[in-house]
């Protein structure tokens, strides 16, 4: 049986287009709290689709607000099998221009406040994490992006700052001589979770500038990303839409197993009420 439900996480802006049929919002409740907004339920090329605006619509959460479980479980519950993560990102390298776009393959976490993780509360897992995202999925994205036209790069490193604020120029410097390849804020706790949600998880990162290392470029505003990103919503979708075509395949992935022998709690140890929230996660290997 192959993928039933794809969704996509990212701008609001993903799930306006014209072939998107059947369109309808749904509130999902969650034992982690509210998801940033409601689900868009829709068809896309005989697809079943799920949206979720990240920052809810009109961008009303920081980064470091948004309820990541929440929007995970949310997604899980929806019957979603492999998420498509939309995400700007600030490029740390000359040939990523802004305007390009990156299908990483690895991610660097530097976040402080994030809870990226359901467990707790009672539950030990430990999920493999050396290999973040589907390579199966991020294969699909990558030449879904070259038949939309787009100009684009496989693999690379995907620095995970905290935020709100972007880099100071020091810590833009010593990135780039770690090797990083893009910058963000949100992928890397989203990729967590839908590990642990046995969930297929990749990224299109849109290269919306150079941070601020660039010294022939200006300092990265939110006006020049708003208008790089208006621009690539539009290349967004078209990768989307090829993509899903392509997802209509077998799962050889390991994601949906990621669990299997995670758990190092016994399972009469397991408080009752953890066992219930995280029911719809592990209920499986109980």
């Amino acid at each position: 049986m192959g993928v039933k439900r794809i969704g996509v996480i990212g701008g609001s802006g993903l799930y306006e287009m014209a072939d998107l049929k059947d369109v309808k919002s749904v509130k999902i409740e969650t034992p982690f709290g509210d998801p940033s907004d409601e689900y868009i339920l829709g068809i896309l090329n005989n697809r079943e689709m799920v949206f979720l605006p990240r920052h809810g619509k009109g961008h009303r959460m920081m980064p470091t607000e948004i309820n990541f479980r929440a929007n995970i479980y949310g997604m899980k519950k929806l019957g979603v099998e492999c998420i498509i993560s939309i995400s700007a990102v600030g490029s740390m390298k000359e040939e990523i221009a802004p305007g390009h776009i990156v299908v990483p393959d690895q991610f660097f976490d530097m976040t402080k406040k994030r809870v990226s993780t359901f467990f707790g509360n009672g539950i030990v897992g430990h999920v493999t994490f050396a290999d973040p995202v589907c390579p199966d999925l991020c294969n699909i994205l990558y030449q879904a992006g070259l038949e939309s036209g787009a100009e684009m790069h496989k693999g690379g490193l995907y620095l995970c700052i905290e935020g709100p604020q972007f880099s100071t120029r020091g810590e833009s410097l010593i990135y780039r001589k770690w090797g990083v390849d893009v910058i963000g804020m949100t992928n890397v706790t989203e990729a967590k979770l839908s590990r642990e949600a046995e969930i297929c998880y990749a990224t299109i990162a849109l290269a919306t500038d150079y941070d601020c290392w660039h010294e022939a470029e200006e300092d990265v505003t939110v006006e020049a990303i708003l208008e790089v990103i208006r621009k690539n919503v539009t290349t967004a979708q078209k990768i989307i839409k090829n993509a899903v075509l392509k997802i209509d395949i077998e799962k050889i992935c390991t994601c949906k197993n990621a669990l299997q022998n995670a758990i190092l709690t016994s399972k009469e140890v397991i408080p009752d009420k953890t066992r219930k929230d995280l029911e719809l996660l592990i209920g499986k290997y109980l």
